[in-house]
């Protein structure tokens, strides 16, 4: 299923803070961040229905994921500088998959909507 540019812009103008990064795009990157973000929910969670807004918001958390200056963190560079701008430094590089990006309220609308209750732990063995 392919969502539609205008309803995550409708939603992620309405209900997100922080969506200067996914305005800043173009309608064709958007639609590329929302298929990424479908995808990677989908197969993450193929045995629950994901609702379009749980999709809308980790497409906004992608958007800023994926700007111009955390691209360059995510590919492992650790500052920069721009004479007469600013410097930027990166605490720790953001080398991580898209899967653990998503958002606590990504995970709550997806169990509101299969009536279960996602977690973002995961149970692993340990030696100790």
């Amino acid at each position: 299923m392919t969502l539609s540019v205008e309803s995550a812009n409708e939603y992620i103008n309405g209900f997100t803070i922080d969506n200067e990064d996914w305005n800043d795009y173009e309608n064709e990157k958007k639609q590329r961040i929302l298929n990424v973000a479908e995808d990677v929910l989908a197969r993450k969670y193929p045995e629950y229905i994901i609702p379009d807004n749980a999709v809308f918001e980790f497409a906004n958390v992608l958007a800023i994921a994926y700007n111009d200056t955390n691209r360059l963190n995510k590919q492992g560079i650790a500052g920069f500088s721009i004479t007469g701008v600013g410097s930027f430094n990166f605490k720790d590089t953001l080398r991580v998959d898209d899967e653990s990006l998503i958002p606590k309220k990504t995970l709550d609308l997806i169990g509101e909507a299969n009536g279960v209750q996602l977690g973002g732990r995961i149970v692993k063995w340990t030696v100790m």
